[in-house]
């Protein structure tokens, strides 16, 4: 059959109005500032890398901004912005399928998956971007992947052109001590943690094999947990741009931010059982207990506190308050001229580390009984409990007859006070408790005390302090330590 010139005219008409119609919609769907660059192809094995977005602030940030330059390198490209809850202002993000919004607090109307951030990501690698940031050089990612895949570090960083651009830190995890120790990195670009602003690479399986994977803030959470698995990050010659209006532009959105910032940091530390920092120069940042607060840990049974079947031992804010409560106890004690020596596991950590056990979590001192009435603390706490101007209170212990100090009303870290009597060239006690070391022993022990450094400051101990302790708890007891009731729980066993 023949065309005439009628209908293939018809028929061309109607073809270039199919593909103006296509062109068209295919402009409707690109992110803003796209349409005037033109589209750029994607690789032709598609996108590897899912770009997550997670440390932003609802309240000013330059989101948008982000996603859209990395849709411009490649529309296709798959971008997560994760945030706990309905970002408000709303975000302007493109309405298109590799763009998505993850909303990671579970709600009634959703399914479980939904609140998982990894039901989003399908790509073997995951980019963590922060807010600020601007991909204008085309193949970033690619290269931030094959650099990852040819080192031998687990992730791998780019530096975003900021105020603030990453740098490289040493980092140690110690969870049996709840510490964080920040340095500086002896072969960077090699590290353990960044501090500042960089694009983070990293397989999806094992930023999602994490206890925390998108905990904020974001690089806190991550290196904590990458570094405690002895992962490293390899800090690349690579820079993403700024962007172009930056977030946080004004004082007022800084320190809202800053504000709110500090708030998720102490959140995350103690949620991740870290109770101290130490940054390199000696700063200490403190997330635990003190005189306001509860101690970290509840009542103690068996001898064993919660904390060692954690495999953990006595967190360093709580070492820290016993450290100041027997500082201060044994000042007044000397000031009253009541004779006092270390007793028990305080005499041990002293012989054995010149400090408190790093599991122990009272102070026990020995008291002549005849010098109870030099202290005015002490006669006061006979009568009932009292509060001293430092805030420390004094009282009788309800297990027994002997004093107690404890390091606030709050806080109830204490030091003991055991008043002994001689009798006989032996002394004793009236108040016996069902531990190993309670025990009499000879007076010759205390004529003379000798000093013994002891919790930063030097005490008093019975002489020939090896001998007493091994009276105490047998022999090879300084050399051979063991938690306090190894019936219950072995530190041969633990760990």
């Amino acid at each position: 059959m023949r065309l005439t010139r009628c209908q293939a005219a018809l028929a061309a008409a109607i073809t270039l109005n199919l593909l103006v119609l296509f062109y068209v919609s295919w402009l409707q769907h690109q992110p803003r500032n796209s349409r005037a660059r033109g589209p750029r192809r994607a690789s032709a094995a598609g996108p590897r890398v899912t770009v997550l977005v997670r440390e932003f602030e609802a309240f000013d940030n330059a989101v948008p901004e982000l996603v859209d330059s990395f849709l411009q390198q490649d529309p296709a490209q798959p971008v997560v912005v994760a945030a706990d809850t309905l970002p408000y202002p709303p975000l302007a993000l493109p309405r298109i399928p590799n763009v998505r919004l993850a909303l990671l607090q579970p709600a009634l109307d959703r399914p479980a998956s939904a609140s998982r951030p990894e039901t989003y990501v399908t790509t073997e690698f995951v980019a963590l971007v922060p807010d600020g940031t601007r991909a204008e050089a085309p193949g970033q990612l690619e290269r931030m992947v094959e650099a990852l895949r040819a080192g031998n570090a687990r992730l791998v960083a780019a530096p975003v052109a900021t105020a603030n651009p990453a740098r490289c830190l040493a980092l140690n995890v110690s969870l049996r001590e709840w510490t964080a120790r920040y340095g500086a990195a002896p072969a960077a670009p090699r590290c353990d943690a960044l501090e500042g602003d960089a694009v983070v690479l990293l397989r999806a399986r094992d930023l999602f094999n994490l206890s925390a994977p998108l905990a904020r803030p974001v690089g806190t959470s991550l290196f904590l947990q990458t570094s405690l698995r002895g992962w490293a990050v390899q800090l690349l010659d690579l820079t993403f741009a700024a962007a172009h209006q930056p977030p946080l532009a004004t004082a007022h959105a800084r320190w809202k931010a800053e504000r709110e910032g500090r708030t998720r940091r102490e959140a995350l530390l103690r949620a991740l059982g870290i109770r101290l920092v130490s940054w390199e120069g000696g700063r200490l940042e403190w997330f635990g207990c003190n005189k306001e607060t509860t101690r970290c840990f509840g009542t103690v049974v068996g001898d064993t506190p919660a904390y060692l079947y954690e495999d953990r031992w006595t967190p360093p804010c709580c070492l820290r308050a016993l450290r100041e409560t027997a500082r201060y106890v044994v000042g007044v004690l000397e000031a009253a001229g009541v004779r006092y020596w270390l007793e028990g596991g305080s005499l041990l950590g002293a012989a054995r580390h010149g400090d408190i056990i790093p599991w122990d979590y009272d102070v026990d001192l020995g008291i002549y009984l005849e010098d109870v009435g030099n202290c005015e603390q002490l006669r006061g706490a006979e009568a009932g409990s009292v509060v001293d101007e430092r805030g420390f209170v004094w009282e009788k212990a309800v297990e027994g007859d002997f004093f107690r100090v404890q390091y606030s009303e709050s806080n109830h870290l204490h030091v003991d006070l055991w008043p002994f009597y001689p009798r006989n060239g032996v002394m004793t006690k009236d108040t016996w408790l069902d531990h190993r070391q309670d025990v009499e022993f000879p007076e010759h022990f205390l004529q003379p005390l000798v000093p013994l450094p002891f919790a930063g400051f030097v005490a008093q101990a019975p002489n020939n302090y090896r001998r007493f302790l091994e009276l105490k708890f047998g022999p090879g007891v300084i050399e051979n330590p063991q938690y306090p009731n190894p019936a219950l729980l072995s530190l041969t066993g633990s760990g």
